[in-house]
């Protein structure tokens, strides 16, 4: 992540940039490809919910998310959308994503998470199973069956593998670029609002942010930037009295 960038309308931001040179037939065997990174995310993501839970307590007592566990989930995220980037939650890139934790300033799938100064002892009782339950329901719409809970993504990595309107919308994109070797704009900048929808949502049910994450669809490669206030304010949390 660009150090520099100017601050995003959410707390944990995500981008992409299409390829435009993006080969016809790869997204045909990209999931052999990916088998390795399939098989690493599966032990990330359980080691995820294992040190969340450890979060959960640390920030029930405390107040405070520790900090090495912060780092070690964005990475889990950051390597999860990288992996989803070249894959079947985007198709945006014909580049291997690395296999790291940090972030890759020249890769073309980038995430990152603002880390919270502090958060709510209440609310962490209660926003990653109730207040998010709207969310999920949404983020089930998108993602379909890879998405259950906190789960989104310890299947294999990318939750579009489940089927879901990103799938579908990825599916008739790579069928566009199989024969006409162009992947349509706006299918990838309405695919992207929905991955950004969804990591918005995994980072509030892993207890990064108290920011409640807006019901809004952000579409484009670019994290929209925030105005301080205005339309791309972050949406209040509910019960947010809860300290």
């Amino acid at each position: 992540m660009n150090e520099h960038a100017a601050p995003s309308a959410y707390p944990l931001r995500v981008e992409g940039e299409l390829d435009g040179n993006l080969s016809r037939w790869l997204w045909l065997v990209k999931w052999v490809l990916l088998i390795p990174h399939f098989v690493v995310l599966v032990f990330l993501w359980i080691a995820l919910v294992v040190v969340t839970v450890v979060a959960f307590f640390a920030i029930l007592f405390t107040g405070r998310y520790p900090r090495a566990i912060f780092d070690f989930n964005v990475g889990v995220l950051r390597w999860t959308w990288r992996v989803g980037f070249y894959s079947y939650s985007a198709l945006g890139t014909d580049r291997y994503p690395p296999f790291t934790l940090a972030d890759a300033p020249d890769y073309p799938a980038r995430l990152d998470v603002e880390y919270p100064q502090a958060l709510s002892r209440g609310l962490v009782l209660v926003k990653w199973w109730l207040l998010a339950l709207p969310h999920y329901l949404v983020v089930g719409v998108f993602a379909g069956g890879a998405w259950a809970g906190l789960n989104a993504a310890s299947d294999n990595g990318t939750w579009s593998s489940g089927g879901g309107l990103i799938g579908l919308m990825v599916f008739i994109s790579g069928v566009a670029l199989l024969f006409t070797g162009r992947f349509p704009r706006s299918i990838f900048d309405f695919v992207m609002g929905m991955n950004r929808w969804v990591f918005r949502v995994a980072a509030y049910a892993t207890l990064m942010t108290d920011a409640y994450p807006p019901f809004r669809l952000d579409m484009g490669g670019e994290e929209p930037i925030s105005d301080m206030g205005g339309a791309d304010a972050v949406t209040p949390t509910p019960a947010a009295g809860l300290s």
